[in-house]
């Protein structure tokens, strides 16, 4: 249970991104997100912060749980915020390493055939067939388009381009993935 000074953390917080260090001399923070797109982090106004390293046992603070943002603002590859508890340069620094976690409640309404990774992870995979192919473990990011990595089917992992050419339905309420995808292709190509 957290103590008195130490805010509820919500049970769907997503990371984000990852501090890289100090930005300027008053205080802000240099965040690299991980999407290319970094709404999330602009969708709200509490970051949750995890520290780079595990606190040791008897250890100073230092990294505060939660981060209440004054300002954000894109950066070139970066996002550059300043918050009420980091009030110099050092405090700053000593963030660097540290993920950035928001709820996931607060993020942008996705657009029409637009997805988040994370509502897409733990989705049953099923094809044309009516074979369950797994549920997705992870996506891969190739550069042209995104796979999912599906894990628990008959046939072990299976990989699956995240393109319409294959994917013929997501319900994300259902929890489930429809694709064109036939069981034999992976073994075939191996």
């Amino acid at each position: 249970m957290p103590s008195a000074q130490e805010p509820q953390r919500p049970g769907d917080v997503v990371e984000v991104g990852r501090v890289a260090g100090a930005w300027g001399v008053k205080g802000a923070i240099k965040v690299l997100p991980f999407a290319a797109d970094p709404q999330a982090l602009f969708s709200t106004k509490r970051w949750f912060v995890e520290p780079a390293a595990p606190r040791k046992p008897g250890a100073a603070a230092g990294v505060p749980a939660l981060l209440r943002i004054v300002s954000a603002r894109e950066q070139g590859d970066h996002v550059v915020a300043t918050a009420q508890e980091v009030s110099d340069r050092d405090a700053a620094e000593a963030l660097k390493g540290a993920r950035i976690l928001v709820s996931r409640q607060s993020f942008p309404t996705p657009g029409d055939g637009e997805f988040y990774w994370v509502d897409l992870i733990g989705c049953q995979v099923f094809n044309r067939a009516s074979v369950e192919l797994g549920r997705v473990d992870h996506l891969l990011e190739t550069g042209p388009h995104c796979v999912l990595v599906i894990h628990g089917g008959e046939q072990g992992e299976c990989m699956v381009p995240f393109v319409e050419a294959y994917v013929d339905a997501v319900d994300t309420t259902a929890r489930r993935i429809d694709v064109d995808w036939d069981t034999g292709w992976d073994r075939e190509s191996a």
